[in-house]
Formats: C-alpha cells, structure tokens, sequence
C-alpha cells in the first residue's frame, strides 16, 4: 500500500471515530445520549479546551517537564537494555546467575515501585524518571538480548573462519542482528516512558501532563481529561516518529518485506 493511500485510510478512521463520538454525545436518540457530555464531554469541546490550553501559554510548562521526564527515562532505560542485553547474551554464565533475579525484578508491578521512588528521590523529576526506566529497560533488555542469541551459528562460524576478533564480531554480526530487535522494542519503550512520567505526575507532582489530568479528573472536568489524553497521545506519535526516522537510517540495509516489495 503506496504512502498517500496508507495516510488515507488512518485519516479515515480518526474522522469515523470522531463523528461517532460527536454524534453519541450530541444527537439523542430515543431520548437519551448514546455518549453523555458528562461522562465523555465532545470532540468540539475537546479541541476547544485544546486551543485554549497551548494558545493560553499555561501547557508549555507541564509540557516541557514531561517531555524531560520521558526523554531521560527512554534514554537511560534504552542504554541500560541494550549494555546488559548485550552483556547477558555474550556471558552465559552472568545470565544463568542471574536469571530468576532479572524474572523477579521485571514481574514488581510499578505502581508499588512509585511511592517507593517518591520517597527515595523526592516529588521532582528524577522520581519519575526512575518509574519510566523500570518500564523501558526490560522491554529492550529481553529484545537485545534475543536478538544477539538469535544470530546465525552459520553466518557466525563464517565470520571466525574469516579471522574476525570479537570486537569485528560485535560490529559486524552482532549489533546487525541485534538492531531490528533493539528498535522493535524502542517503538513499544517510547509509549511506557511516557507511561512512567505521567504515572508518577498522577501520583503526586506540582507540574506535568499527569498532574494536569489528576487535577481535571478531581473536579469531574472531562474535557479537561480528555485534552490531557489526547496531547499525550500526540506526543507519544511525535517521539515514535523520531524513532522511526532514526531506525530508517540505522538500517537502511534492511531488505523491505515481501510485502511491500
């Protein structure tokens, strides 16, 4: 499917989601609301408080923080998977070791972790960042970490004939096949970053797209809930687009899928 007609198809969704919502909440049927106002505000309402949010200037701040906090938990998350990821493939034995506690670690539910967080560093950033890296680093961690066990015994007993020293192997078998992996989980991280930022803004902060929600959701505005959700997942698009630029340069090698062929 061409580019154009793809772009098509999913502005076609969002505007027959948008005029089923708009109808539900508008337009009684039989008397009652298939989607009342109070419960679900409208799309106009929504777009209105939008506007109103980035035109008044009071957005930006919640913004930018957020945006930080997600930004540090993506990176140091990402960098910490991929370094261990790649430390537990090529040493068996560290794996082995430490397998049930890796199990253990990832299976804590986070929202335990956050209060745990907040006390350890405070209502600032850092606590929420913390809360993200837990989110992103086992995503990519079990990738890497996959990928680099998945490469080719073939490709990779050519490779020590050929005479290739462990750092040409690195460069040139493993990161290759770790790579497409890597960014298979980094498109799932961006979204569990933000998840951790705003998570821990909800459970207690002064600033940020979460505290914005809370603070709507504590006086039933749900236009203000849903503008608050609606910017989160644009800016999640955002990031995963930046994502997907990187990963179209990184592996411009890649053969396309038969598919699109």
């Amino acid at each position: 499917m061409s580019r154009p007609k793809l772009l098509a198809w999913q502005v076609l969704v969002a505007a027959i989601v948008l005029l089923i919502w708009h109808i539900g909440s508008t337009v009684p049927i039989g008397g009652t609301y298939l989607l009342p106002k109070f419960f679900f505000s409208t799309p106009g309402e929504v777009i209105a408080r939008i506007w109103k949010l980035f035109a008044g200037g009071q957005i930006w701040k919640h913004l930018s923080i957020t945006l930080s906090e997600t930004v540090l938990a993506f990176l140091i998350g990402s960098v910490g998977g991929v370094l261990f990821g790649f430390w537990f493939a090529r040493k068996p034995t560290v794996a082995a070791v430490f397998d049930p506690y890796v199990k253990m670690a990832n299976a804590l539910p986070r929202v335990v972790l956050a209060p745990i967080f907040m006390l350890w560093l405070g209502l600032g950033i850092w606590s929420k960042v913390a809360l993200g890296v837990t989110l992103v680093f086992f995503i990519v961690f079990f990738n890497v970490y996959q990928g680099v066990k998945e490469v080719s015994s073939v490709v990779l007993a050519n490779a020590r004939l050929m005479g290739m020293n462990e750092r040409q192997l690195f460069r040139h078998v493993y990161w290759p096949s770790a790579l497409s992996w890597m960014f298979s989980s980094l498109h799932t991280s961006v979204g569990f970053a933000l998840v951790g930022a705003v998570v821990g803004e909800y459970l207690g902060s002064a600033a940020g797209l979460g505290y914005l929600i809370h603070e709507a959701e504590g006086v039933f505005d749900v236009t203000g809930v849903f503008a608050g959700m609606v910017i989160l997942a644009a800016f999640v698009l955002f990031i995963d687009w930046l994502v997907t630029l990187i990963e179209n340069r990184l592996l411009v090698w890649r053969p396309q899928p038969a598919s699109q062929a």
